[in-house]
């Protein structure tokens, strides 16, 4: 093992000797800390754990993935899955840490402070602290520009390598970028943010436009993602100002296409094809700095990190029945001026999730050889009982 890889680790395990619970010092972690803090996570907390591969960077490092929840290896019907991503650009590292920092708090608080563990008991919480560790372990500590690791080993920048709905992204899909699209095809995730750095703000779709050309673009869900946004924002230290980094952006928000576009990210993709509520958190001005920085990142986004992810409760969720209460798989659920441009679907368990602003709704629920039913719901905003709005649609056979 290289010289470097050894000192860090007896860093690592000088912390976990002396720091109690975790063991989490405030310091950048190779792949080799990171692999093994995580297992020792998963060894210690193995009730509300569950450590798994979605695969290898280009360079065979292994994406690690940990769940928290009060069931960790699997899906439970009604309990949502919520996701994080750190370290898309390798040079971006402060969120891989924020993740670590926030695996931390959950699992050492879990049965200790009530808003955690009514979190972690109700929601399945993936996190994914470096998509791209090559990058990062090509990256320059300190450099607070630049794009020395900011793509994967092969030169491609992740966060342009995913289908786009308005441009032709005809490039070939790096071995990071299709581990993160059977992975959200595995599961059913219903929110998510991805960690960047080099500016300080909230940004959320849509990341591009017919036009190519930076203007506000609104998706159907604009009054959702506007308002998750700001619920990033407000519970940041800082960030709600607007005006870090010499930059503006009011309240600390912003529509993607209306800052800059971009073809092919993350945001985009998981929003369209698979529904996932996507929002892009940039977390500090500096892309790359001092380890000694790490406690205040922590301590401005702490409060953020964990509100953001609660509100995976917003809205309205359910299963479409048969008249049998058999769950109906692969069933439209449309509400009525919101048109997705890939029609939701439910799962194999029948399950739906919507994030809704309270207020009432229509909602058309079709599946082939069922009439198809029409129903008006209010929804009430109940994140905090972190359970959203329920409501089971039953649908009829057709008769010939």
């Amino acid at each position: 093992m290289h010289l470097v890889t050894w000192c860090s680790l007896l860093v690592f395990w000088f912390c976990l000797a002396h720091e109690g619970a975790s063991g989490l010092c405030f310091q950048y972690h190779h792949q080799a800390e990171l692999k093994h803090y995580l297992h020792w996570v998963s060894k210690t907390y193995p009730h509300i754990t569950h450590l798994y591969s979605i695969g290898q960077s280009r360079e065979g490092r292994e994406l690690w993935v940990l769940v928290i929840g009060q069931y960790p290896k699997e899906h439970q019907v009604g309990i949502p899955e919520a996701r994080y991503i750190g370290n898309m650009h390798g040079n971006e590292p402060v969120g891989r840490e924020l993740l670590l920092h926030l695996i931390d708090l959950l699992v050492s608080q879990y049965g200790k402070m009530k808003t955690i563990t009514s979190l972690v008991n109700n929601t399945r919480i993936h996190i994914l602290p470096s998509m791209n560790p090559d990058g990062f372990e090509m990256s320059v500590p300190g450099a607070c520009s630049g794009v020395d690791g900011r793509y994967n080993k092969n030169g491609v920048d992740l966060n342009r390598n995913f289908p786009d709905l308005f441009s032709i992204n005809q490039v070939t899909r790096e071995p990071e970028t299709l581990a993160v699209m059977r992975w959200t095809d595995m599961e059913t995730f219903i929110l998510s943010a991805n960690l960047h750095g080099g500016a300080v703000v909230a940004a959320y779709p849509y990341d591009n436009n017919m036009s190519g050309k930076s203007r506000y673009t609104n998706s159907p869900d604009d009054d959702v993602f506007r308002y998750l946004a700001s619920i990033y924002s407000i519970n940041h230290r800082r960030m709600f100002k607007g005006n870090l980094c010499k930059m503006s952006f009011p309240g600390g928000v912003v529509n993607g296409a209306s800052w800059y576009t971009l073809i092919g990210s993350l945001q985009d993709y998981g929003y369209i094809w698979t529904h996932c509520y996507e929002l892009t958190i940039e977390v500090s001005c500096c892309k790359y700095p001092s380890a000694e920085r790490l406690q205040f990142y922590w301590a401005e986004n702490k409060k953020a990190l964990i509100q953001f992810i609660t509100h995976v409760h917003l809205g309205v969720k359910g299963r479409v029945l048969d008249d049998k209460q058999n769950p109906i798989a692969n069933t439209s659920v449309l509400v009525t001026g919101r048109d997705d441009v890939m029609p939701y679907k439910t799962n194999q368990l029948g399950e739906y999730y919507k994030i809704l602003m309270p207020g009432s709704y229509t909602f058309r629920v079709e599946s082939p050889g069922y009439v198809p039913l029409m129903v008006n719901i209010h929804v009430k905003d109940t994140s905090h009982m972190y359970t959203a709005t329920i409501h089971d649609f039953t649908l009829h056979r057709q008769i010939s």
